[in-house]
């Protein structure tokens, strides 16, 4: 599958989870913005990255309705080509998203960009699931890039670097981090 941009130009790129803390391309600017008409959810099937098909994890998609704030990157017209590529292999390497044009409000104006959005017909879509079922999924979810939990949390801690306020990831972070003072606090196991 592949990312086209429209026109030759720059183009903004709408980032709501990972590629908010690790966009892996070249761009001109990053800034906090929003788009309508979707919001952050963990609602996608991850079955490589973060999760593998025996425990599959769970990763953020940008769902129908709402809104959502995030990072609107400016990626330059020479590095353009490039940026698509990347995505493409990173994110559309299943058949989870879809890049659609949409409108995004960057610096109090409203910009033609691009965002990620959640193929709900598609295979990995995993709905609206509860906030017990989230974390039971991401607790168990390991994959080729690491723990479901460490995703989860390194995206919470990104959005309150920025100053967004998430209800449901905030909610769900909590949890997680409970988790880990719990560990904490428990006494180390003896050799037997």
């Amino acid at each position: 599958m592949k990312i086209r941009f429209a026109g030759t130009g720059a183009v903004w790129m709408f980032a709501y989870g990972s590629l908010m803390w690790e966009p892996g391309f070249a761009f001109a600017a990053a800034r906090k913005a929003r788009i309508w008409g979707y919001h952050r959810r963990f609602c996608v099937d991850s079955l490589v990255y973060r999760g593998t098909p025996a425990a599959p994890g769970l990763v953020l998609g940008l769902d129908a309705g709402g809104s959502c704030v995030g990072i609107a990157y400016r990626i330059a017209a020479a590095d353009r080509e490039a940026a698509a590529r990347y995505l493409a292999e990173r994110e559309l390497a299943e058949d989870v998203y879809r890049c659609e044009r949409v409108r995004l409000a960057v610096d109090g104006r409203r910009v033609p960009g691009y965002a990620l959005v959640v193929d709900r017909a598609g295979p990995f879509y995993a709905g609206r699931l509860g906030l017990d079922a989230q974390l039971a999924r991401i607790r168990a979810g390991r994959g080729a890039r690491g723990s479901n939990v460490d995703y989860a949390i390194r995206t919470a801690r990104a959005l309150r670097a920025l100053g967004i306020v998430d209800r449901a990831i905030d909610a769900l972070a909590a949890r997680l981090a409970q988790d880990g003072r719990r560990a904490d606090a428990s006494p180390a196991r003896r050799p037997a």
